[in-house]
């Protein structure tokens, strides 16, 4: 059976920058007993991610991403589609760290299967710690993004 490891990342301080972060939270708390899963509050990313992502068959990152569309906007890029955005977009922190993390799984021979990146544009990245209205109503469906996803690659 392979593995996933769904990957939340942001800073839940920042309002919607923290969306991945809070999408994590919400599948730990409805579908901790997913069968082959691992849930993962990646903060603001660091290297002791390589470790988990290592670990697992396939990689689920979910973040706040700009796409230069509306608030609230939710995508799903997998594999070289998920590899071009991250290489094209070095706007974030966490993208530029995400492509740090893939370079160590691919020099170790870790480089996941399968790897994509449900991302939500975000309305505002102030201080608050929750997320605006348009990307809040986007947790659950997010959540529900990355389990079909996981579901999917299991077989």
């Amino acid at each position: 059976m392979h593995t996933t490891l769904i990957l939340g990342i942001g800073n839940n301080l920042l309002t919607d920058e923290g969306v991945g972060v809070h999408v994590v939270r919400y599948l730990e708390e409805h579908y901790a007993d997913t069968r082959g899963v691992t849930f993962l509050d990646g903060g603001t990313l660091s290297f002791t991610l390589a470790e988990p992502i290592a670990e697992h068959d396939n990689l689920i990152v979910v973040d706040a991403a700009r796409f230069g569309e509306p608030p609230g906007t939710l995508r799903c890029l997998e594999g070289d589609d998920m590899d071009r955005y991250l290489t094209g977009n070095r706007a974030s922190v966490h993208e530029v760290g995400l492509m740090d993390l893939f370079d160590i799984s691919r020099l170790s021979g870790t480089f996941p299967e399968h790897r994509a990146l449900i991302g939500v544009e975000p309305e505002s990245l102030g201080w608050g710690d929750y997320p605006s209205g348009c990307v809040a109503r986007q947790i659950g469906p997010a959540a529900a993004m990355a389990l079909a996803l996981a579901a999917r690659w299991r077989h």
